[in-house]
């Protein structure tokens, strides 16, 4: 709606932070409605939880910025707890590790379209926000290592889509907030090929009313869809020659010229296990009907709109 993209552009313009409060507040209130189902007992918990959680993240917001006001900001020991109090509250918004316990049941209980907009839109105001105030010190070093380690660990085990998406966003949140930290224009980029993909793999789950790794079995997908999947999320999961490489690369160069030699070795690991069960979609959609496919089939003559999308995401920016 209208006033959900509002809140979230007076968020990121305002010139205080109260205002930025007061937006971060807009686009809360104009989401819940559009959470609920009333057909659906668990959209009307996912709104209930989420409400609950951005209202306490909210408080402590503003509590951070009222106390700030009031105390002198130029004592060292002072500026850094305010700092992790506000960089706290803004990550339990976006569901960033270690403030991520709320963020994989709130999506199982949306539909596809809902999960699209709190895994990107709503990221977006909390971005913004935490780079005015971010620095890679021990305490971010500590939340980009957990939400990338949580992200790949947590969806291993996981058979619901929405659920894998989430552990999936938490894991590119956390390269996300390590490119606020090289640069806000290495953010920018990860953020559009991130939405860009995200946005493509729901349309699909979406128009095939995909919720669970099992329905690839009972579900006799046709074979251009299956390919389609599996280049989206080989790009996803950061790939060479996909577009989702070149963001990883340039960030893995940047904080190589930082010195992060530790958090790179970490990051590069993890997104081996995330591929793993990106891949594990594909193959359980593969593996009953790989002998049926034949060449003729994979390229029907009239193609949907989201294999354009997944052609595009095959070329490297």
């Amino acid at each position: 709606s209208l006033s959900l993209i509002s809140g979230t552009l007076i968020s990121i313009s305002a010139p205080t932070w109260l205002a930025s409060w007061m937006g971060l507040e807009i686009n809360l209130l104009s989401f819940i409605p559009l959470m609920i189902n009333t057909k659906n007992t668990l959209s009307t918990e996912a709104a209930l939880k989420y409400f609950l959680i951005q209202a306490l993240a909210s408080a402590i917001f503003l509590f951070t910025v009222i106390l700030m006001h009031f105390n002198d900001m130029t004592l060292l020991l002072n500026q850094t707890l305010f700092l992790t109090l506000l960089s706290s509250s803004l990550l339990l918004k976006m569901g960033a590790a270690p403030f991520h316990f709320w963020f994989p049941g709130t999506m199982e209980g949306l539909s596809w379209v809902n999960c699209l907009v709190l895994m990107t839109w709503q990221k977006i105001a909390p971005f913004m926000l935490i780079s005015y105030v971010i620095v890679m010190n021990t305490f971010m070093s500590m939340v980009v290592m957990s939400s990338i380690l949580i992200g790949s660990l947590g969806g291993l085990n996981q058979t619901s889509l929405r659920k894998i998406m989430a552990y999936s966003s938490i894991n590119h949140s956390g390269w996300m907030l390590a490119a606020l930290t090289t640069g806000e224009n290495y953010w920018l980029l990860y953020f559009t090929i991130y939405m860009f993909l995200s946005t493509s793999i729901v349309m699909l789950f979406q128009s095939f009313q995909l919720y669970h790794i099992n329905q690839n079995f009972l579900m006799k997908l046709p074979p251009y869809v299956k390919f389609g999947l599996f280049f989206l999320l080989l790009s996803l999961g950061g790939v060479p020659p996909f577009m989702g490489f070149m963001p990883k690369w340039l960030i893995i160069q940047s904080l190589t010229n930082l010195g992060h030699l530790f958090l790179i070795t970490v990051m590069v690991i993890t997104t081996l296990l995330t591929l793993f069960y990106y891949l594990r979609l594909t193959f359980a959609a593969f593996s009953l009907s790989w002998q049926e496919i034949s060449w003729f089939e994979i390229f029907p003559k009239s193609t949907p709109s989201f294999l354009t999308l997944t052609v595009l995401s095959t070329g490297s920016t």
